[in-house]
């Protein structure tokens, strides 16, 4: 007897081991196909709009192939010493973040009545409209709407996925923070490296179009969740203060008795004896005013990163380099990108409570590339290079970090809406970052 009951614990530990490594596998490829064409928009930018500039200044002549049309830097404005677009990659950055902050803003508050299922067909179908509408664009106009698609997809998922990692254990956090890391480097690298080899940005967003497929793979065919989970259901039905939500369809797949033993469950007959009352309007208003001291920080960090991203990076030109303007900036994208991956997948090793610090550290980033955009005292590329590595790595620090103690620090029935509604930080922090970066664009382009 007592060996079966051994041979029992044993199976089921290694059950559950298989569990976990599958769902933190799971939430890794969810994190990257649901970051990706929102990075995917940004390292292509300089293409869109440069794109369009030269269908819109020059005499339509169709290329040998269609679709492979050179650009040349005649169709910029050459009045500065710049090396200006007409319109900045900050008007990329808004039509990225606008929608996405529209989402985050308002989601949390009435998203519990959409299924999970349906939230993420909804990211799937956006996302692949997303890649056909840019690669088909012959307008910015139509090149920007394709974007406002990618940041539908991408905020969507974020907030959904985010709030779906309190059914999972812990570790799943640390998958999705590797994940959206890794998104930014496969998605800025493959972009730059297929371009890089010949591949007309048209085509490789058609190359692309794999990603939206494998997110919905990921999560339909490979996350094992609870059997009540209200996968294709309103999540809590009658989901209002009066009632009480059965336990079954709101607690987590797996809960901590202790912050300091991962490892520790509470017993079935625990779980199946909660009941978790939804929280009311009040009591929403009541956390987001405890969330402030993540979500300040969080947009801090996010305004200074992407201000220089979209606001400095471009104009940051080194015309004696063997890399062209457009390569220089893809160049310096997936390189934060690569800084980024490395931070948030530190999660597994380390964590970072001063978030305020990462915050001071990015605004003096982003005033030392100010100046050296203004006095042009940096040598070359290379330079640059290291400072976007440094500045990924507080990015990605900042953003995992903040989402670990948010789930440490919050009560279990209380986490869901937390873990949503502290997302909007990043993306307000981008969304002031690029309305700044405009007259900043127009001032060094008027020198």
């Amino acid at each position: 007897m007592d060996r079966a009951l051994n041979f029992d614990a044993v199976n089921t530990a290694d059950t559950e081991g298989h569990q976990r490594w599958r769902n933190w596998i799971g939430f890794w490829l969810l994190g990257l196909c649901n970051n990706f064409a929102y990075v995917v928009m940004l390292s292509a930018a300089h293409d869109i709009l440069q794109k369009q500039e030269s269908q819109n200044t020059t005499t339509p002549t169709p290329a040998p192939n269609g679709t492979n049309i050179e650009i040349s830097n005649s169709s910029n404005n050459n009045s500065s010493r710049y090396d200006c677009n007409a319109v900045s990659t900050a008007a990329v950055l808004l039509a990225d973040i606008l929608p996405t902050l529209l989402i985050k803003f308002t989601a949390p508050f009435y998203i519990h009545k959409v299924p999970y299922g349906f939230r993420v067909l909804v990211c799937f179908i956006t996302a692949v409209v997303s890649f056909l509408m840019v690669s088909f664009s012959s307008t910015i106009l139509m090149s920007i709407f394709g974007v406002v698609f990618a940041s539908i997809s991408s905020g969507l998922g974020e907030l959904s996925f985010l709030s779906l990692s309190v059914f999972f254990h812990r570790n799943v956090l640390s998958g999705w923070g590797s994940g959206t890391g890794a998104a930014g480097v496969a998605g800025a690298f493959l972009y730059s490296a297929f371009t890089q080899a010949g591949l007309t940005p048209q085509v490789t967003l058609w190359i692309m179009l794999v990603v939206p497929v494998i997110l919905a793979v990921s999560y339909f065919f490979l996350l094992e969740f609870p059997s009540s989970f209200p996968q294709w259901r309103r999540h809590g039905d009658g989901h209002s203060p009066s009632r009480v939500v059965n336990s079954q369809e709101r607690r987590p797949l797996i809960e901590e008795e202790t912050d300091t033993d991962e490892d520790s469950e509470t017993t079935q007959e625990e779980q199946e004896d909660k009941h978790i009352i939804p929280l009311t309007f009040t009591d929403k208003i009541y956390i987001m005013k405890g969330l402030l001291k993540f979500i300040f920080p969080l947009g801090l960090v996010y305004f200074a990163e992407y201000f220089i991203n979209q606001g400095l990076l471009e104009l940051l030109y080194f015309p004696d380099s063997r890399l062209s303007h457009a390569e220089q900036y893809r160049w310096y994208q997936t390189i934060y990108q690569v800084g980024v991956f490395a931070s948030r997948t530190s999660l597994v090793c380390f964590k970072i409570r001063k978030i305020v610090l990462m915050s001071l550290l990015q605004c003096l980033n982003a005033v030392l590339l100010g100046f050296a955009v203004y006095y042009q005292f940096l040598p070359n590329p290379w330079v640059v290079f290291v400072i976007v590595l440094y500045e990924g790595l507080l990015g990605g620090a900042a953003y995992v970090n903040t989402f670990f103690f948010i789930r440490e620090e919050t009560a279990k029935r209380e986490r869901e809406f937390a873990m949503a509604a502290a997302s909007i930080g990043d993306s307000l922090g981008i969304a002031l970052s690029a309305a700044a970066a405009f007259p900043v664009h127009h001032y060094f382009c008027s020198l």
